[in-house]
């Protein structure tokens, strides 16, 4: 068995910012599952693909040109669609919340579900996103499912979007944060929530480290 970590939960946990510094520690693999998304929903949009048109997507899932690679920089991964670097696109409220709408389409989950699993190779694999533990990975070994209360998680998603140069204001931000919540758990394909084996973590007043800490301590490698 190649031993899998997921971790999972809403925008604005810090799920991207732990997985990679957990990912780093414990030399693994990463996911990041929601640039994955991101990058089908770019690559939707590119093609003018219209999300009523399941056929078209369901193909376009399937012949999917993405690639990931370490950007230790950043201490995040480079992302490639189509052979070309798209890290910075994938990072826009337009695309995210197209991501989100795609991610709500049964078909599409399903094809991308494959390609997910393809990164579970040795020594190990931390995986990113919000159906890890319930769904893509229903059998590892170590599950984390981040929470944080909404204003603080908006809070942190104004932040983002202000480092990256992008205006807004917090009460949209806590609208939109609110909306994505709905959406991601009413949806009737892999609904957000924390499979029963996993350890669930409230970061609204932890800091990075702390919640890395007791991540580490749950693995034990």
């Amino acid at each position: 068995m190649i031993p899998v970590l997921t971790i999972d939960g809403p925008s604005g946990v810090g799920k991207g910012t732990v997985a990679n510094i957990v990912a780093a520690r414990l030399k693994w693999n990463l996911l990041d599952s929601g640039a994955i998304y991101r990058a089908f929903a770019l690559a939707a949009s590119k093609r003018n693909i219209q999300i009523d048109n399941i056929e078209k997507l369901v193909e376009l899932a399937s012949n999917l040109e993405l690639n990931f690679a370490p950007d230790s920089a950043n201490n995040t991964l480079a992302v490639y669609l189509d052979s070309q670097e798209v890290s910075s696109d994938l990072r826009t409220e337009e695309t995210a919340e197209l991501a989100s709408k795609f991610a709500m389409i049964g078909a599409i989950r399903e094809s991308l579900l494959i390609r997910q699993q393809d990164f579970r190779k040795l020594p190990g694999l931390v995986a990113d996103g919000r159906d890890m533990g319930t769904v893509v990975f229903k059998d590892a070994p170590y599950k984390v499912f981040l929470t944080a209360n909404v204003e603080e998680r908006a809070k942190r998603r104004l932040k983002q979007l202000r480092q990256r140069g992008i205006t807004g204001n917090i009460l949209q931000t806590l609208e939109d944060v609110k909306k994505r919540d709905e959406r991601d758990a009413r949806r009737k394909h892999s609904p957000l929530m924390p499979s029963k084996d996993a350890l669930i973590i409230d970061t609204s007043d932890l800091t990075v480290s702390e919640v890395v800490t007791k991540v580490m301590v749950l693995v034990k490698v």
